[in-house]
């Protein structure tokens, strides 16, 4: 079992910046897909950002292109989203997601962290 922790959500200005944080443990977090997916209000769950268990492929969503890095560190047995230039629109509840031999989607993954809020104010 892979355990997923979310962290660094919070209240932030449109135009500000965050870092998210997804800690794994109780597996071995290289042999995993990432993935950051959130849910706005009223919403369904959405694609983000995912990247490979390697970290040499990165997919983002058109949203956030530009905006948003993914990237992991596998020895530290995490994955981040920096966000910049942050948007009312991106307020949302952010999910971080592994998935092994595939990259996760919204509706499939193998584990799923609880989520952190994020909420932009205009």
């Amino acid at each position: 079992q892979v355990q997923l922790v979310e962290s660094g959500g919070g209240l932030v200005q449109a135009g500000g910046s965050l870092r998210l944080s997804c800690a794994a443990s109780g597996g071995t977090f290289s042999r995993y897909n990432m993935g950051w997916f959130r849910r706005a209000p009223g919403k369904e769950r959405r694609f983000v950002a995912t990247i490979s268990s390697s970290g040499t492929t990165r997919y983002y969503a058109d949203s956030v292109k530009g905006r948003f890095t993914i990237s992991r560190d596998n020895a530290k047995n995490t994955v981040y989203l920096q966000m910049n230039t942050l948007k009312f629109e991106d307020t949302a509840v952010y999910y971080c997601a592994a998935a092994g031999g595939r990259f996760p989607t919204p509706e499939v993954a193998d584990y799923w962290g609880q989520g952190t809020q994020v909420t932009v104010s205009s």
